[in-house]
């Protein structure tokens, strides 16, 4: 049995990791409720340009813009991973680093994968895995995230697309749905999905009955042209404010759970303190109780 001395230290060192979870979780509230506001502020920036998008595809040409053209034969595939740089949150990163490597061996089978990667813990997955790192993007997702984060590598990655570099792109990102459920979630990106499959997902939106009808100048495919990289942008920079809620409420969520289990840890030892302490007393009292039987006799 453990003596009172090491039982008490170890109720100290738990209490001392329960203060430093406490913290940890009050910092990710404050810091999610931050990055909350930000993706729920540009929703409807990102809503209303669907609508426009979707309004003009419906006018426009299937080979309006070269970004709409799939490859024949698709060799070079580039994947946008979205971590976060630092842990502690659960199996937040490790569930975004399976996703990828799923969709590698599934649909990306044979082919040559390479990573532009936002966070550290994607980075150094792929590091020590057998693809390419192409791209870096570290203390961002965690941190305040300009639009200029998202369509500086998204326009390395059209530019690649153009001058058939690359064939296609997907993005790896954590869908934020509410405080305690983030999924990963995979999009293609580049070629563009089909525009008959924007105006179908925007004409069964349950919250849009109709498109708005646009004139269009100098023409709808002149103009989709100039839309269509600006809707790359757009899906990266939602991404990382999504992955970057999405973290914090893991993170939030998992020192809650670190707290508790240390609430129940001290309980425990106080239970195993109290009862060795206990029996020392009665060590000493039966050391008493025998002293003075031997002096009677």
């Amino acid at each position: 049995m453990a003596t009172l001395k090491e039982v008490k230290s170890k109720i100290g060192s738990v209490k001392k990791t329960k203060q430093i979870t406490s913290a940890m979780k009050m910092v990710a509230t404050s810091r999610l409720r931050g990055c909350q506001n930000n993706m729920e502020q540009f929703k409807p920036y990102a809503s209303k340009f669907a609508d426009v998008l979707g309004s003009i595809a419906g006018k426009s040409s299937s080979d309006a813009s070269p970004l709409l053209v799939p490859r024949e034969e698709v060799k070079k595939v580039v994947v946008v991973l979205c971590t976060s740089d630092r842990g502690l949150c659960g199996g937040f990163n490790i569930n975004l680093i399976e996703k990828s490597r799923n969709l590698i061996q599934s649909e990306l089978q044979g082919k040559e994968v390479s990573f532009y990667c936002f966070g550290k813990k994607g980075r150094d997955w792929v590091k020590k895995s057998p693809y390419t790192l192409d791209a870096q993007f570290l203390d961002v997702v965690g941190g305040k995230i300009g639009f200029s984060l998202a369509s500086t590598p998204g326009q390395q990655l059209i530019d690649s697309f153009l001058e058939d570099a690359v064939d296609e792109v997907y993005l790896i990102y954590s869908e934020f749905q509410t405080m305690a459920r983030q999924e990963p979630r995979v999009k293609q990106i580049l070629p563009i999905p089909s525009l008959a499959d924007v105006v179908e997902e925007k004409q069964t939106d349950a919250d849009v009955s109709f498109l708005p009808e646009h004139i269009c100048e100098p023409s709808s495919d002149a103009l989709l042209g100039e839309m269509l990289p600006r809707n790359v942008f757009i899906q990266i920079y939602d991404a990382l404010l999504q992955t970057s809620t999405s973290e914090h409420a893991a993170r939030m969520r998992a020192m809650e759970n670190a707290t508790k289990a240390c609430e129940d840890m001290v309980a425990e030892l106080q239970g195993i303190y109290n009862k060795t302490r206990q029996a020392g007393i009665t060590a000493d009292l039966m050391d008493i109780v025998g002293g003075a039987e031997a002096l009677k006799g």
